[in-house]
């Protein structure tokens, strides 16, 4: 876009000439210059300000915007000193060797674009007086906001009782960005981190993953609430499904966002797909035709993010009055702006390969020459400590406004109550078989109709109602915008349906202002992990800092799974998700293994009791044996695993993980008991409950010793575990139980597989009731001959039929 149209540069030539306020303002501050599309659009800003009312007159919009360069300035001033500086002056003084760091480290190019950006937020929000949440999916830009946050005094307790703008607490600020200290407990001691973390002022996500805050955005803000996006260009790349926002924007129950491409370039050793087909001429195409409305600023103006802020809201407001009216339908052109910057604006370097991380060509600490570009660029950027103290004044206007903190926006303390449960609609034991799923599906639904102040969020990447989900599909319905007659379909429907799992995740995991459940195939679901622990970490960090998340724990279930899936080949037999969230601790990333249709409920159940929290469900969707009363199912997912079947003095104990392994325990126990070996079963819903803590939060949750020695005892040294999971990571989480390896032994998943039903899965595997009543024997010292039939044994043995042995009931 050409911004010095001649019309454009003679209208405002007069605004300037007729107007000081407006003039003082277009004058810029350091390397900070207003194009002339931009002063042209803060003009029309300043008049519509006035006009509804949110300013008394142009000239405060002006004094305000003259602020905001100010601001900018003294941020990117900050952030290169916080890679650079291992002094700080507050009078800008020359810096010599000894006040550089040894070894200068941050992602100093993304950080300088990143400032006047939120200084635009923050201008945004002091000339409306709203304050917006913000959100950046690229984490490790987090330097230009804490630098811009210290400055404004918008801080966490952690960070306002070290840093200040005193020349000590400035100096502090720059030593401990990446100073890699540690405390006592093997944490880092720094408050400031390379990413957004819970110190951070107002932060949501980490943004350590690439491409996950595209995906989320458009979910998190509840009606009434607004909320900034910065995006990456590198993201766009890294993760598909960021075009499909408009496909969910709703104004009944979605909240204003503005999301904003940080367009720099990205480029550390070869160009982007963007760059590559076009640039931003072709970004603009390809936003236009998956439905955004792209506008265009100059990426290292803050007015020009304050203006797009306030322009993109204004046509979406617009565009929500007029479906209200009737004027036009869904979908609505969901407004995008493109701020164009060279990586590392502001600073020597910018616009280089190596403005990524370190933009100077030297070390300051060691490089004169360094240090003369160092000091060149600082000089450029400083403000004097007295005009910083004015335009401070005239941006922190949050008293006069009556509005929090931008650290206190609503996106940042969601505080959630627990749903309303209505009663539990248990089933009998031993009257049929039902779905473990169904019964999840229908007790999803009852609580989402005792709770219509939640909204909901269901993520599916593919076929709900083949996973048994049909009664939430019926009552929440297909979000689309052109319903089929005689499908689940609804403008307005709450089910999330996408064929791309970080999507879908990214829906629920946005969606924390409501109740949220995501159903997938278990091996598909292995694509959700980046999200998830993304999500696991920020909030345990959360936690770990004193301010436990509040929203409602996210449920994701892992059905059609490894043991019921034999049909599409081995590609959907994997447990790695599982095994792989068992990694997480265990407080916050729990992962349980329902056993038939009461404990997936009860499961289900006692999710939606808790904050801040992400529970894996791995459900069998297949019609089962109920083996729990509702009473029990509730005892077992409190406790995380309980006795079904007793015994006395056992001489062997029986441990499932699941519920075929469950199935084939039970089996084998009969069997067992039969040949004159006293046996107990014990399951397992919640494996992450045994576990050796790690530290002080995760030994508050798992079992204590005594509960451990009543489940398991101690007399009782033979053991065999049959888990869902492959055997090793079983045994390792399980370390508390084991008695070693000849007397404790493990089955599970061995990556064995194919076009198989389940009986053929449990035995491809060596999990049927025979192998699990042989390894028995072996872990007591006895000849398996004395437990199996001679065909029984050659069929666990490999040298028979294995339709002797096979069985899922």
């Amino acid at each position: 876009m050409n911004h010095n149209l001649p019309w454009v540069a003679e209208r405002v030539r007069l605004f300037r000439e007729s107007n000081a306020d407006f003039a003082r303002w277009a004058r810029g501050f350091g390397p900070i210059v207003h194009n002339d599309l931009t002063q042209l659009r803060v003009h029309d800003l300043a008049q519509v300000l006035v006009a509804g009312g949110k300013a008394s007159d142009t000239a405060s919009v002006y004094r305000t915007l003259w602020a905001a360069d100010r601001l900018a300035a003294a941020g990117m001033w900050l952030t290169v000193h916080m890679t650079y500086a291992d002094r700080v002056y507050p009078d800008g003084r020359e810096m010599a060797a000894d006040d550089f760091k040894v070894t200068p480290e941050g992602h100093t190019g993304g950080s300088l674009n990143i400032v006047p950006a939120y200084v635009g937020y923050l201008t945004a929000n002091a000339l409306s007086g709203l304050t917006r949440g913000w959100l950046m999916g690229q984490g490790h830009c987090v330097a230009g906001i804490d630098a811009c946050n210290l400055l404004v005094g918008n801080m966490t307790p952690r960070h306002a009782e070290r840093y200040a703008r005193s020349e000590g607490a400035l100096t502090r600020f720059a030593r401990d960005f990446y100073s890699y200290a540690i405390d006592a407990a093997g944490r880092p001691a720094s408050p400031l981190g390379s990413h957004v973390g819970p110190n951070t002022a107002g932060g949501l996500s980490e943004g350590g993953y690439l491409g996950f805050a595209e995906l989320q955005y458009v979910h998190m803000p509840l009606p009434g609430e607004r909320l900034v996006v910065f995006l990456s260009d590198g993201a766009f790349e890294e993760q598909r499904g960021s075009d499909w926002a408009p496909r969910w924007w709703r104004a009944e129950d979605c909240g204003f966002v503005a999301p904003f491409m940080i367009l720099n370039g990205r480029r550390i050793e070869q160009r982007s797909t963007m760059q590559q087909q076009g640039g931003q001429a072709w970004f603009q195409q390809h936003l236009r035709l998956n439905g955004f409305d792209p506008m265009e600023i100059d990426g290292t103006d803050p007015a020009a993010f304050a203006w797009a802020v306030h322009a993109m809201e204004e046509r979406l407001a617009a565009c929500a009055a007029a479906v209200a009216s009737g004027c036009i339908e869904y979908p609505v052109p969901l407004h995008y702006t493109i701020a164009e910057a060279p990586k590392g604006f502001g600073f020597p370097g910018a616009g280089t390969n190596a403005a990524h991380n370190l933009p100077l060509a030297g070390n300051p600490h060691t490089d004169p020459a360094a240090r003369q570009q160092f000091n060149d660029g600082a000089r450029a950027l400083f403000v004097p400590p007295a005009e910083l103290d004015e335009a401070l004044a005239a941006l922190c206007n949050h008293q006069d406004q009556q509005r929090p903190l931008e650290r206190d926006h609503p996106l940042a303390h969601r505080q959630v109550d627990a749903p309303a449960l209505p009663a539990a609609q248990w089933h009998a034991v031993g009257a049929g078989q039902v779905s473990p799923m169904g019964a999840l599906d229908a007790a999803f639904a009852a609580i989402v109709q005792a709770n219509p102040q939640l909204r909901p969020r269901v993520g599916n990447p593919d076929e709900l109602r083949s996973n048994r989900m049909g009664q939430t599909l019926d009552l929440l319905k297909h979000r689309v915008f052109a319903p089929e007659p005689g499908l689940a379909e609804a403008v307005d429907g709450a089910v999330i349906t996408a064929l791309n799992e970080e999507a879908v995740i990214s829906a629920a995991l946005g969606n924390k202002g409501g109740i949220n459940l995501v159903v997938s195939y278990e091996a598909f679901a292995v694509k959700m992990l980046g999200a998830l622990r993304q999500e696991i970490l920020f909030a345990r960090h959360q936690a770990e800092a004193g301010t436990p998340p509040g929203w409602l724990s996210v449920v994701t279930v892992a059905t059609s799974h490894t043991w019921e899936n034999g049909k599409n080949e081995q590609s959907h037999q994997d447990p790695t998700l599982a095994e792989a969230l068992l990694g997480e601790m265990s407080d916050t990333a729990r992962v349980l293994f329902p056993v038939d249709a009461n404990s997936a409920a009860a499961a289900l159940r006692a999710a939606y009791a808790t904050h801040g929290q992400f529970w894996t469900l791995v459900v069998p969707k297949r019609p089962m044996a109920n083996r729990l009363t509702g009473e029990q199912a509730q005892r077992l997912v409190e406790e995380g695993a309980c006795v079904v079947k007793a015994c006395a003095a056992p001489e062997v104990l029986l441990i499932a993980i699941g519920a075929y392994q469950l199935q084939q325990a039970l089996l084998a126990a009969d069997r067992l008991d039969a040949a004159g070996h006293r046996t107990a079963v014990t399951c397992v819903v919640e494996p992450g409950r045994l576990r050796t803590p790690r530290d002080e939060r995760e030994r508050a949750f798992v079992a204590g010793d005594v509960a451990v020695q009543q489940l398991f005892p101690a007399a009782v040294g033979a053991r065999v575990l049959v888990s869902h999971m492959r055997p090793e990571p079983t045994l390792g989480v399980l370390r508390r139980i084991d008695t070693g390896p000849q007397r404790t032994r493990a089955l599970g998943y061995v990556a064995r597989g194919g076009t198989l039903d389940v009986a053929g899965m449990l035995f491809a595997n060596r999990c049927t009731w025979a192998h699990v009543a042989a390894e028995a024997a072996s872990a007591l010292g006895v000849d398996a001959a004395q437990v199996l039939r001679a065909d029984e044994l050659a069929a666990v043995r490999g040298q028979g039929d294995p339709r002797t042995v096979m069985t899922s009931e």
